[in-house]
């Protein structure tokens, strides 16, 4: 088919006014699970301590009658730390921009950038919590730099051959990486409990969330057919040793498998998450978004990691 000559069209005309929807689609993930569940402190210097202790080891406690006591050596508590590190999100607009002109989507551009750069600061914050970088304590001229995650594991680690533990100066060794088998899950989890853990999560990326999906342990699985739903999906993964929730985390390493008893990991903050107007000093608005906080392990032996693991 043709059209009849000289029709006019929308190929040629001029002055159709634009059709643009008064809303913006963004799928940018913002959840950040391991800050969803750790617990929440308040922290009052740049280096935020705390101290662990622990039993003496359980044995047979068979004394004479009429003995006289011996006092064993107390032992003392042990004082550890983190620095607070600080993280912030700037934005500068031009005064025309955020006020003058009529925008698609929001009103005052400042007010949109700042809600954006809020939820990067979230996203910054649990790579951060969930990463390896190695711990700084600062100066003028560097940044501090918090203990991570994986910077904490010392008791209950499986890591490839060549891995290493972090320290309180350095960051955890990577190692040759290995596939994730239940084997080496249960085996930390083993260590958890051992050492008087009580894990409840495991944390992980998402190619290792679909190797945990195919572990098949004691137990068959079944397809529903009177709705037509196939699980191929392990949410809660239940050991010798309790019950584990099994969650996916888009900004922690994917090489990396955490199993985190949550009660014992804590977000210190030192200075909440605040909106500060900058100084005008020509023609734009500016303003940042900052906050100081580190990560309290309130003690590591209480979970594991299964690290050095493939990532596809």
């Amino acid at each position: 088919m043709a059209i009849v000559a000289n029709t006019f069209t929308t190929f040629s005309a001029i002055g159709n006014r634009e059709d643009l929807a008064d809303v913006i689609y963004n799928i940018s993930p913002t959840d950040t699970p391991f800050m969803a569940t750790i617990g929440k402190t308040k922290s009052s210097a740049v280096l935020h301590e705390w101290q662990t202790d622990a039993l003496a080891a359980p044995g047979t406690n068979a004394q004479l009658e009429g003995d006289e006591v011996a006092f064993a050596a107390a032992t003392p508590t042990v004082r550890i730390g983190n620095r607070c590190q600080i993280s912030r999100k700037e934005a500068i607009v031009s005064g025309t921009q955020d006020s003058a002109v009529d925008k698609a989507g929001r009103q005052r551009e400042m007010t949109y950038q700042l809600m954006k750069r809020s939820k990067e600061l979230r996203r910054d914050m649990e790579t951060t919590l969930t990463g390896n970088q190695a711990p700084v304590v600062g100066n003028t001229t560097t940044a501090r730099q918090l203990r991570p995650l994986c910077s904490w594991y010392a008791t209950n680690d499986s890591r490839g051959a060549g891995g290493a533990d972090g320290t309180a100066t350095t960051a955890a060794t990577d190692g040759t990486q290995r596939a994730l088998t239940e084997t080496l899950l249960k085996g930390v989890l083993q260590s958890c409990w051992t050492a008087g853990g009580d894990p409840g999560l495991v944390m992980v990326g998402p190619f290792n969330k679909t190797v945990i999906s195919t572990f098949t342990g004691n137990v068959t699985k079944y397809q529903d057919t009177s709705n037509q739903k196939l699980s191929a999906n392990i949410d809660v993964y239940r050991s010798d040793f309790g019950t584990h929730k099994i969650v996916a985390n888009r900004f922690s390493r994917d090489r990396d498998a955490h199993v985190l008893d949550t009660s014992m990991w804590a977000l210190a903050t030192l200075r909440a998450p605040k909106t500060v107007d900058l100084a005008k000093t020509g023609d734009a608005e500016k303003a940042m978004i900052i906050t100081e906080y580190t990560l309290e392990s309130r003690n590591e032996a209480a979970s594991g990691i299964v690290a050095d693991l493939l990532t596809s």
